[in-house]
């Protein structure tokens, strides 16, 4: 981690404990100039972790969603940017709440009519200046902790639609196991998704393969594309490819 990465993690840490923090308070704390705290705290309005005040930030997201933002960013945001290449004008998608799903809209600026069914609360920022995006934001239960809709109205909002892609987030993927997440509401979200869709993708950074979650999705015979970093295990890439599982890496 950079200097300035781990400064900005640990000012983003700083606010999570005293949202009061000042510019000129932050600029004492780690001995940099305002300028740069200003700077820093512009960056991480701009990933969405924080709000922009006057005189210093208040953080948007529950800590435990803080905490998995800021866990190996630089490879999600290259997986959701990939992601994001497979959205064409006019395509029809859903995507499911997760740290690395949530910045898919991010990277699609310029897309035309593109309409986005999704239980994420964590993706707003990214839409709310799109125009070229119609977004539809399922009912159902808000749990902060993870910044998404569950529940029985999620999954009856779900079964409405009819997509040609779903983006699925994943707590853990093993070739035995298939695809698996660590809450069950979750995992019946992303099962629900993926039976709307004709085509159903996969984001998952490195540190996801080679382990199970608590719930079971889906086998991974039923994923079509799974979206990984250059880091992912290279016995578990090799696996999963023998499954027939169209495995890039990023």
């Amino acid at each position: 981690m950079t200097k300035a990465r781990e400064r900005k993690a640990r000012i983003l840490e700083a606010l999570m404990e005293r949202p009061t923090l000042s510019v000129a308070e932050l600029s004492l704390r780690f001995n940099v100039s305002e300028v740069t705290i200003r700077t820093d705290l512009k960056d991480l309005a701009a990933q969405g972790l924080i709000l922009r005040q006057h005189g210093g930030g208040l953080p948007t997201f529950h800590a435990n969603v803080s905490d998995r933002q800021r866990t190996r960013m630089e490879e999600k945001i290259r997986i959701a940017r990939a992601a994001a290449e497979l959205i064409a004008d006019r395509d029809d998608v859903m995507i499911t709440a997760g740290s690395t799903t949530s910045l898919i809209p991010r990277f699609l600026l310029g897309r035309q009519g593109v309409n986005i069914v999704t239980n994420s609360t964590l993706l707003l920022p990214y839409v709310r200046n799109n125009a070229g995006l119609q977004v539809t934001l399922t009912g159902g239960e808000f749990r902060p902790a993870i910044e998404a809709l569950t529940g029985p109205a999620t999954i009856r909002e779900i079964g409405q639609f009819h997509v040609a892609k779903a983006f699925l987030g994943s707590d853990g993927l093993t070739t035995d196991k298939g695809l698996t997440a660590d809450s069950a509401e979750i995992a019946d979200v992303c099962r629900r998704m993926s039976e709307q869709a004709r085509q159903t993708i996969v984001l998952a950074d490195a540190s996801k393969l080679g382990r199970a979650g608590f719930a079971h999705i889906m086998p991974v015979a039923r994923i079509d594309i799974l979206i990984t970093d250059t880091q992912a295990p290279a016995s578990e890439v090799s696996l999963l490819r023998k499954k027939g599982v169209d495995v890039r890496l990023v």
